[in-house]
C-alpha cells in the first residue's frame, strides 16, 4: 500500500508486503487501526498469548501515527490543573504517573525489540518564549516533590547559548525523554507481533460491524472477522463505522517540514540534540535529524487540512522569525498529517459496551499516550487490571461537529493573538 511523502518513508524502505483480508478468519480480538495504539494493544496482548488480527485501512503508519515529530515525554494535550478538575488530585497524579510509564514502555520496546532504526536519542528542551523563569523552577520543584521525576532548569543565558535566538528565555530539559523516528519503531511493532502469531491486513478498511453479544463480526471489502473483543484505534482517520465514536472528536492537522542538507548553516542556530518545543498553544517543535545535517520542524494547526507547501511557508516564516541565520535553509519536503482531539483535550480510553474498546483522542501528544492507552485496554481485556477506569472521567462526549471545528478554530487563533501580546511585553 502506499504511504504518504514524508521524511519518514523516506529513510525506510518497507519490505514486508501485507495483504488485505480475504475470507473469513477468527481471533480472539481484533483491532481496528494500524497506528500506535493499535500495535501498543495488539503487541501487548499477543506477548500474552491471545490471537490479535489488526484492520489497517492503508499500511502499518499511515496516519498521524507515523508521521508525527517523533517526541516521546510525559504528559498530556491539557495541563494537569484541567485533569485534576476532571478527575479530581489523586487521580491526576495516577494518571500522570501512568504518561511516565509510557515513555518508559516505548523505551524498554525499543531496547528488547532490539529496532535500531527508532534509537532513542535523549533530551527535550521546552523553553519559554517570555521571561518568567519562576514559573518553570516551580514546575521542576512540584515534579521533583510528588513524582521524584528530575527536570533541569535553564537559565536565559544557558538557553541562548545552544539556541542562538532573541526570541527564547528559560527552559527546562527533560533527560528522560527523547525523540526517534517513529514510523521505524511501528514497523518494529508489527514484525513483532507477526512473529508471535498475529496477523495484520493492509488496504483493509473495516466498513461494517454486528457489536452485540458475545461473538463481534467485523467486514472489511474482502472478507470478516470473527471475535471475542474488538478495539477501536482510528484517530484523526476514523469514518463512520462507529457514529458514537466519530462524534466525540475533532480531526485536527499539523504540519511539518524537513531542510536540505545543510549542517554548518545549522550549527549557526542551534547546538543541541535536544528536541525543542516552545510554550505557545500549538506551537513550534523542532529536532536535527541525520546527525545533524537536517532540521525537521512542525507547527500550526488547522481544522480543515491545507496544503502542506502553502502552510510549509508559514512554518518558513516562523524558523526565520526565531532564526534569522537560518533564512537561506531551503526546505526540501513538507506534509501533514490528522490528529484526533477530544473536547476535554484528554485521551479517549475505556469499554463502550460489553467487548468493544476504544483507544484514540491522543491531542498531539501520542507516542507516550498511545503506548500507555494500549497498554491498559490490553490488560483490561485481559483480566490483569482496570487501571483503563482512570479515563472515565474523559468519555465519549460530543465533540461539536463542524460548530466544534469552526469554535476550535476561533479558539486556536485567540490563543495565538495571545502569545503574541505576551511576547510582544518580553
Amino acid at each position: 500500500m502506499s504511504y504518504p511523502n514524508t521524511y519518514y518513508k523516506q529513510t525506510i524502505a518497507e519490505t514486508n508486503v501485507r495483504p488485505p483480508l480475504s475470507g473469513t478468519v477468527e481471533c480472539d480480538t481484533v483491532i481496528i487501526g494500524g497506528g500506535l495504539a493499535g500495535l501498543t494493544t495488539a503487541l501487548q496482548l499477543a506477548r500474552a498469548g491471545q490471537s490479535v488480527v489488526v484492520l489497517e485501512a492503508e499500511s502499518v503508519g499511515f496516519g498521524a501515527s507515523g508521521r508525527n515529530g517523533g517526541f516521546v515525554s510525559p504528559g498530556f494535550a491539557t495541563g494537569s490543573d484541567n485533569i485534576a478538575r476532571m478527575a479530581g488530585t489523586e487521580a491526576a497524579r495516577q494518571i500522570h504517573r501512568l504518561s511516565i510509564e509510557g515513555v518508559e514502555f516505548v523505551r524498554e520496546t525499543i531496547e528488547a525489540l532490539k529496532i535500531d532504526g527508532a534509537r532513542p536519542q535523549p533530551g527535550i528542551t521546552s523553553v519559554l518564549r517570555y521571561d518568567d523563569g519562576g514559573s518553570l523552577k516551580a514546575h521542576a520543584d512540584e515534579m521533583r516533590r510528588i513524582y521524584g521525576y528530575e527536570l533541569d532548569y535553564l537559565s536565559t543565558g544557558e538557553v541562548r547559548s545552544v539556541l542562538k535566538s532573541n526570541r527564547y528565555f528559560h527552559a527546562l530539559r527533560d533527560p528522560k525523554a527523547f525523540h526517534m523516528h517513529p514510523l521505524n519503531y511501528l514497523r518494529g511493532l508489527a514484525r513483532e507481533i507477526e512473529r508471535l502469531g498475529g496477523r495484520i491486513y493492509e488496504g483493509s478498511a473495516a466498513t461494517g460491524s454486528v457489536l452485540d453479544g458475545a461473538e463481534k463480526t467485523v467486514s472489511t471489502s474482502g472478507g470478516r472477522v470473527r471475535a471475542r473483543h474488538v478495539v477501536f484505534t482510528t484517530g484523526g482517520y476514523t469514518g463512520p463505522l462507529n457514529g458514537r465514536l466519530k462524534r466525540s472528536f475533532l480531526p485536527i492537522a499539523t504540519y511539518v517540514m524537513l531542510s536540505e542538507e545543510a549542517p554548518e548553516l545549522i550549527r549557526t542556530a542551534i547546538a543541541t540534540t535536544d528536541a525543542i518545543g516552545d510554550n505557545r498553544r500549538a506551537g513550534d517543535y523542532y529536532r536535527l535529524v541525520e546527525g545533524g545535517k537536517r532540521l525537521l520542524w512542525g507547527g500550526r494547526i488547522t481544522t480543515r487540512a491545507a496544503s502542506p507547501a502553502a502552510l510549509a511557508g508559514e512554518l518558513r516564516r516562523e524558523m526565520v522569525g526565531t532564526y534569522p541565520q537560518l533564512k537561506d535553509l531551503k526546505t526540501e519536503l513538507a506534509w501533514s498529517g490528522l490528529m484526533s482531539y477530544a473536547r476535554h483535550l484528554m485521551p479517549q480510553i475505556g469499554e463502550m459496551q460489553p467487548g468493544v474498546w476504544h483507544c484514540t483522542a491522543f491531542g498531539g501528544h501520542g507516542l507516550n499516550t498511545t503506548a500507555i492507552g494500549g497498554k491498559l485496554v490490553a490488560e483490561g481485556i485481559l483480566g490483569q487490571s482496570d487501571r483503563y477506569k482512570l479515563f472515565k472521567p474523559f468519555g465519549l462526549v460530543w465533540a461539536g461537529g463542524y460548530a466544534g471545528l469552526a469554535v476550535a478554530q476561533l479558539t486556536y487563533w485567540k490563543l495565538q493573538a495571545q502569545d503574541w501580546w505576551r511576547e510582544r511585553a518580553a
